[in-house]
């Protein structure tokens, strides 16, 4: 599951602690719980949605079941380096920016915008995640269109930018076998 969709499933920003996670985690279970909402099927799948959220974001925080405490004294090791804080809010308005290309489909701002941001914070996760989507997008735009080549040429790149996400490569190699399929 993809750490923004995490974030967004608990209506949270991705910058927000683990206290604020935990808290909202606990408000929406409360609120979507299937013994409280008696049968209704939308909110049972939502609190299934919610559960599967809270636990890839505790994956992603260590040691977070010993508590908060516990982490301030021993310190996460972690891929990504601090943001400052003007770094925290480019990285904000940039992804509420690419939401909105998303919903209206333009899919060259939306590269520009996540190749500008991947340039000014090259080490940071989320950032690769967002480009390998993009590109994944644009090119699945492109294979429908029957631009195949052009396709497999942002199918690469979204491999590039996010080499690590095995989601991401298992549905570019599925638009790659249709592109292949469709030369056949």
């Amino acid at each position: 599951m993809n750490l923004l969709y995490c974030y967004e499933i608990l209506g949270l920003r991705v910058d927000a602690e683990l206290s604020t996670i935990k808290a909202s985690y606990r408000r929406l279970a409360r609120r979507f719980h299937p013994d409280v909402n008696g049968g209704d099927r939308q909110a049972q799948e939502k609190f299934i949605e919610i559960n599967r959220a809270y636990r890839e974001l505790m994956r992603v925080f260590p040691n977070a079941a010993l508590g908060e405490a516990e982490q301030v004294e021993r310190p996460r090791a972690s891929v990504l380096h601090e943001l400052t804080a003007l770094e925290h809010r480019l990285k904000w308005q940039t992804y509420q920016s690419l939401q909105a290309c998303l919903r209206k489909e333009k899919f060259a701002r939306a590269i520009a915008l996540t190749d500008g941001l991947a340039n000014r914070l090259p080490h940071d996760v989320e950032v690769r995640q967002w480009q390998g989507i993009i590109y994944l997008s644009w090119g699945s735009l492109l294979l429908r269109q029957g631009k195949d080549h052009q396709a497999r040429t942002y199918f690469r790149k979204a491999l590039l930018a996010d080499p690590c996400n095995v989601r991401l490569r298992q549905q570019v190699e599925r638009a790659i076998a249709k592109i292949k399929v469709s030369a056949v």
